[in-house]
């Protein structure tokens, strides 16, 4: 059981709390100290005065060294710079603070954190983790975006205010995880993996809001950049405010300055769609009731064109026609004219074939004579005879007395009448 409060018990106020811590901050610290301490989160402010945190690594206190005591300093005080400080404690009462007031500052080398970040830097450089052409191009229009920070704290309410005022048709998913602390680098790596094995979301982010170089440690993770590097979706990392980075913007296919302006870069603006749609609109309206308008002048310029051809056409028919009417004859008088024309013909068809005639007479006259000449009838005629083989009906012609022999019967043609008689001897001239 919780103890209870004992009523009766005489209680301190605040002001005499914080009076005691003076008072004790006071005794134990009389003097200044001397502290060998690693500068981050330096800032320096219009008033001039600077104001930073120095930490070992394990430790971090605030620290202010005003513009008076800053002028001084023959160094560049920067974020890693490791310094050796002297310093006053200090307690301010009004707003519970402790803080170290510098006077003096020198430069003591290059602080641990930063000099094993700007190690691990180096090595994911060379390995080729950061270069351009391993980074991917985010999507144009995703259908789901994946947050991997945590869910407590406006980070994640400001990131999904403008994820769904830009680009509502896009689903949200959130991997949850710390940002800050000794567990929060390895359960950043979880989510991701867990993140790229789902490969649910088209695009990922990964981050919080800013804060002090120890409460972004986690970001500078090397299992983390690693896991960053080996996804396969592209991935946007958000760390801090827009002067705050961490190696994971380094191996990140993109980086973006805060949160807020990496949910703007994940998405398309719905507005200016629909603005650009509308314009669309508009130019593909205008160009289409240009290219009517156009289409109507082609067409009513054919149509011109067609009706003056045609009229044109019309015209010219109407005068060969016209023509032709001029030209055409009476029936009777074409007859007449015809009958003429057969007349002509037939008589030089008359004329020709009488010339034929006469021509064939002539010719039959001129053939009969040399037949009569060359018949031989005609050879008969001189007393001459013929002399043919008489037993046979075929081939009868006796043209050599090698062609009968003895007793061959004969056939003697004479010019009035025929000798039958035999081949009683054959006589062959000499050669």
């Amino acid at each position: 059981m919780s103890e209870q409060v004992n009523q009766s018990e005489n209680a301190l106020t605040v002001s005499t709390l914080a009076a005691l811590l003076t008072q004790a901050l006071s005794e134990f610290f009389p003097k200044a100290v001397t502290l060998d301490a690693e500068i981050t989160n330096f800032k320096t402010y219009p008033s001039g005065h600077w104001y930073f945190s120095l930490t070992d690594g394990d430790s971090s206190l605030s620290a202010v060294m005003f513009k008076g005591a800053n002028r001084l300093v023959r160094l560049i005080a920067r974020d890693g710079l490791k310094v050796r400080v002297r310093c006053e404690v200090n307690f301010y009462p009004p707003n519970g603070r402790l803080q170290l007031i510098v006077k003096h500052m020198a430069e003591a080398g290059v602080g641990d954190q930063k000099a094993k970040l700007e190690v691990l830097k180096a090595k994911l450089i060379s390995e080729g983790l950061t270069d351009l052409n391993r980074k991917k191009p985010l999507p144009a229009t995703p259908r789901d975006i994946g947050l991997i920070t945590s869910p407590k704290g406006a980070v994640i309410q400001d990131m999904v205010t403008i994820l769904r005022r830009r680009w509502p048709l896009a689903s949200i998913r959130l991997y949850s995880s710390a940002v800050q602390g000794d567990a929060a680098a390895e359960e950043l790596t979880n989510a991701l993996e867990r993140a790229c094995a789902d490969r649910m979301s088209d695009v990922l982010i990964i981050g919080r809001g800013g804060g002090a170089s120890e409460d972004l440690s986690a970001f500078n993770d090397e299992q983390l950049c690693r896991a960053i590097a080996a996804c396969q979706i592209p991935i946007i990392s958000a760390v801090g405010h827009e002067t705050d980075s961490g190696l994971t913007d380094l191996v990140a296919d993109v980086r973006a300055a805060t949160p807020s302006q990496a949910a703007e870069m994940a998405t398309p603006d719905m507005a200016d769609i629909v603005r650009q749609l509308s314009q669309y609109e508009h130019r593909l309206t205008s160009r289409a009731d240009t290219l009517i308008s156009l289409a109507q002048q082609r067409l009513e310029l054919t149509a011109y064109k067609l009706s003056t051809t045609v009229n044109r056409q019309t015209h010219q028919s109407r005068e060969r026609l016209r023509q032709l009417e001029n030209k055409l004859v009476a029936p009777t008088e074409y007859i007449a004219l015809k009958r003429h024309d057969v007349a002509y013909l037939a008589k030089r068809l008359s004329h020709a074939t009488d010339q034929a005639m006469k021509s064939s007479q002539s010719t039959l006259v001129h053939l009969s004579a040399q037949l009569s000449t060359l018949s031989p009838l005609a050879t008969l005629g001189r007393g001459y005879g013929i002399v043919l083989r008489g037993d046979t009906k075929t081939n009868r012609s006796i043209g050599s007395v090698e062609d009968v022999v003895e007793q061959t019967p004969v056939e003697i043609r004479l010019k009035d009448g025929k000798l039958n008689a035999t081949v009683d001897h054959i006589v062959k001239d000499p050669p």
